[in-house]
């Protein structure tokens, strides 16, 4: 079985004024469908160029980048933007929700890219709100939804257009712990189902829900290990439909 996702020495550099920071120094991984991985380190050690990597959001400098058997290293903008709406989905610290819209509408929005017909996009928006819990805030906006109802409308608009990836940036930073622990055993659920789900982190304890923790610093690969203490939370979470 070919992993879903594959890094061959991916080196990523910026210039900063007269100096070139190397943010990833010849990073080598591979995930394989269904698995669910922590990505951890502290600032500064590479763990957001990473993701924006993983996420096609950025490319590398240098080194290869196999997503699903395709070669996204050297894609272009326009061509990247089409494997990352097909392929993954995000779900980020911030919600990243637009306020003026309903949460119907706010799931649907990667349906409209993917060129799917409005009543569709409707529908599929609707089922996949009624999967995480909220069918019955389905026309409310974001600031009348609390922050975890508002992290469950990004989780349906990740999960909207069947991705092979769930990418999610610190999902519970802006949480409170007992809603923390919803939307974890949310993402529970999720890989349950057979979703591959790659979650960053810098907190230890949200790590653990993972089963396997990959550790980066000063742009390189400190450690990938099996987590021997999973947290299992499954039963906080609203049933996620089949």
């Amino acid at each position: 079985m070919n992993p879903i996702i594959d890094l061959k020495d991916i080196c990523r550099s910026y210039k900063m004024g007269e100096e070139v920071v190397h943010a990833l120094r010849n990073v080598s991984l591979q995930i394989y469908k269904n698995q669910y991985v922590a990505l951890m380190g502290p600032s500064g050690s590479g763990k957001s160029t990473l993701m924006n990597i993983l996420g096609c959001l950025d490319s590398p400098s240098s080194g290869k980048y196999l997503l699903n058997d395709i070669d996204v290293s050297t894609m272009a903008d326009a061509d990247l933007a089409e494997v990352r709406n097909k392929q993954i989905g995000f779900i980020f610290q911030t919600f990243n929700l637009l306020p003026k819209l309903s949460s119907l509408e706010n799931v649907a929005l990667p349906l409209i890219y993917a060129g799917i017909g409005k009543s569709e996009r409707l529908d599929r928006a609707e089922k996949a709100l009624a999967s995480v819990g909220l069918h019955d805030r389905m026309l409310h906006k974001p600031n009348e939804l609390s922050g975890g109802q508002r992290q469950r409308v990004a989780v349906a608009r990740a999960l909207v257009n069947d991705p092979a990836i769930i990418l999610a940036d610190e999902p519970t930073g802006n949480l409170d712990t007992k809603t923390s622990i919803e939307i974890m055993a949310l993402f529970e659920e999720i890989h349950s189902k057979g979703n591959t789900v790659v979650l960053v982190t810098h907190e230890p304890d949200i790590a653990l829900y993972a089963h396997r923790i990959i550790r980066l610093r000063d742009g390189q690969l400190e450690s990938d290990e099996q987590n021997s203490n999973i947290i299992r939370v499954m039963g906080n979470a609203k049933p996620l439909a089949g």
